[in-house]
């Protein structure tokens, strides 16, 4: 199966960059690579596409724009060097969202879910079994641990370590903040200090800069504060 591809950005080296990734997969065919989006729309009424790279802030129209201008049945992958436009992005309903300096084996999860994706879309195939709770294995000791997303309370960091908290357990892990949040749906969690990445349907209160979930006060570091009441009261943008 062959995945059509294009990428929009108006940066060389950041196309340089996902040529080099996309060319590790067999199964990517990136027919082309535009500088703006009014150039790109072009291309794609000649040409069945699967998936868009899309830069978000070029000349003449912005990746955002773009996306509100098309109607066009394709995965959109976010590629961007800003954390600020995630939230609105999802609200697009874009499939994923890289954050440039994009590294490799960020690249490759994201292919490996389009992949999935775009097989189960061609094949017709509608699963009409109940959805599988989403979770992941963490190595807890020395054990594979099975926790369901839904479960995650937040996670805070304990410097080469963090802990996983959940209404029931707690579970200590040898692993980087920054590392689990990028395996986390960025739609559901989001880090809001330096020590700590929030579940966002989990949260009972915010007062100042404080967030409330059980039992646990949670600080809102201040390089995050924005995205971060953005991201909890996205369905009430007034009271910001």
């Amino acid at each position: 199966m062959k995945i059509k591809c294009i990428i929009i950005d108006d940066e060389p080296l950041a196309i340089s960059v996902l040529l080099s990734h996309a060319g590790e997969f067999q199964n990517l065919d990136i027919i082309a690579c535009h500088n703006n989006p009014v150039e790109a729309m072009a291309s794609m009424e000649n040409n069945d596409i699967d998936v868009i790279f899309l830069d978000i802030n070029m000349p003449k129209m912005s990746g955002l724009d773009f996306i509100k201008s098309i109607k066009y049945d394709a995965f959109i992958v976010i590629t961007t060097a800003y954390r600020e436009y995630a939230v609105e992005s999802y609200e697009l309903d874009v499939f994923d969202y890289l954050v440039k300096p994009i590294p490799f084996h960020r690249f490759a999860k994201t292919v490996n879910k389009l992949t999935k994706e775009i097989s189960i879309k061609q094949s017709g195939f509608v699963n009409i079994k109940p959805q599988q709770e989403r979770h992941m294995f963490l190595k807890v000791d020395k054990k594979m641990v099975k926790i369901n997303l839904n479960d995650i309370l937040f996670i805070e960091s304990l410097k080469d370590y963090i802990k996983v908290v959940t209404p029931v357990d707690e579970y200590i892990v040898h692993k980087s903040l920054t590392n689990i949040t990028e395996e986390l749906p960025a739609s559901n969690f989001i880090r809001v200090h330096r020590s700590y990445t929030i579940a966002i349907d989990k949260v009972k209160a915010v007062e100042g800069n404080i967030i409330e979930i059980s039992n646990k006060r949670i600080p809102i570091g201040r390089n995050y504060i924005k995205q971060a009441k953005e991201s909890i009261f996205k369905d009430n943008q007034d009271i910001l």
